[in-house]
């Protein structure tokens, strides 16, 4: 059960409204564009007051500002990579005020000129004109975009550091949504490591643009129907001696289907099983029956949300789908964690894995 314990984020407080926020923000916006204008020690007379009303709103969103030009200031809220984010932070910079001395951006946007872009980080320059790269093709995940990034200055010791760097730059030369939608895989190395043949960086986007268009055509209509599959129950014992129950939809492990799917949804509901061995009670139980029954309705699987299975132990029940797109997936989810929110206590990831490779233990087919 521990496997996602690194995706989860910490528990939500209390979200203010949307509306709330930006009727505060219009207040303030004169004082905030003088600040941003100035340079006016922006984190202390700016970010340290809209920090806290950002977090009321939802955890894990961050924000960048500057001069958009002479007389506008630009606010760009990221969820910095965070997917579930993504919907949230794009609906809440489409409800933003039109303000004269403002442009708000939802993720951080391409930069148009990227020949004259460059940034220096650690003491280390991110230069498109200095950097390369190369795809690895996969035998049996062909449609997997596995990149790599070569910096001239990549060494074992440094790798850290230049691979943050190459992160920040390609956000800002693709734009963080295409970073997040078209690269599978990214890894950095340095000249004398290279398996492949070098391509100049500036080439980067249009390659990803011919392979998300390639993946689009084979992949846009493909469903599933489920009413007559297969579903395997899974019995064991975990470390600490309590039992763990898996019910995993077996049909679709072995569906040639999956990439069409690429989103995966990993719910955590916790539940007290301190008296019941680690599992839940019955009321428990069916309140979670019920909680994924609405799940359901609210994600067919004719429109693109398939329920690969549950996982349920030692006080958490985790719930697995796999998606088409995130955006409808989060949104759905917000209203039922929402709904449930005094009687389940619910938190979700998602991230893209288009051969379903989490779920190899219930498979081991899978490559």
């Amino acid at each position: 059960m521990g496997f996602f314990n690194n995706i989860f984020g910490k528990k939500e407080n209390k979200k203010d409204s949307i509306q709330e926020f930006w009727n505060w923000f219009a207040k303030n916006e004169q004082t905030f564009f003088q600040i941003v204008k100035n340079g006016d020690q922006i984190d202390q007379n700016f970010f340290s007051k809209l920090s806290p009303k950002i977090d009321a709103l939802r955890k894990e969103l961050y924000f960048l500002t500057g001069m958009y030009s002479d007389d506008i200031a630009e606010l760009v809220i990221t969820p910095d990579g965070v997917v579930k984010n993504i919907a949230f932070v794009e609906a809440l910079i489409g409800s933003a005020p039109m303000l004269p001395n403002w442009k708000f951006t939802a993720l951080k946007p391409a930069i148009e000129d990227m020949e004259k872009f460059k940034i220096t980080m650690y003491g280390f320059s991110f230069d498109i004109n200095d950097m390369y790269f190369y795809p690895i093709e996969h035998k049996y995940r062909p449609d997997d975009v596995d990149i790599v990034i070569v910096h001239p200055n990549y060494t074992e010791e440094n790798k850290a550091n230049i691979a943050h760097g190459v992160e920040i730059f390609l956000d800002n030369y693709i734009g963080e949504l295409n970073s997040i939608i078209t690269i599978d895989n990214l890894n950095i190395t340095s000249s004398d490591l290279t398996a492949g043949e070098l391509i100049p960086l500036i080439k980067l986007k249009d390659y990803l643009i011919w392979r998300e268009k390639e993946f689009v055509e084979k992949y846009t209509d493909v469903r599933h129907e489920t009413e007559n599959d297969s579903y395997t129950a899974f019995e064991g014992m975990m470390q600490n001696d309590l039992p763990i129950l898996a019910i995993i939809n077996t049909t679709l492990l072995d569906w040639d289907g999956k990439v069409s799917h690429p989103w995966i949804v990993t719910l955590r509901i916790n539940y007290d099983g301190t008296s019941t061995n680690g599992m839940p009670d019955q009321t428990t139980y069916d309140l979670m029956d019920k909680f994924e029954d609405d799940l359901m309705a609210g994600l067919p699987h004719d429109i693109g949300y398939l329920n690969i299975g549950r996982e349920t132990a030692d006080n958490i029940r985790e719930v697995y789908l796999a998606c088409t797109e995130f955006r409808k997936s989060s949104q759905i989810i917000d209203q039922l964690i929402a709904q449930y929110q005094n009687r389940l206590e619910i938190d979700y990831a998602i991230y893209k894995d288009k051969y379903w490779k989490s779920f190899a233990r219930f498979n081991k087919t899978i490559e």
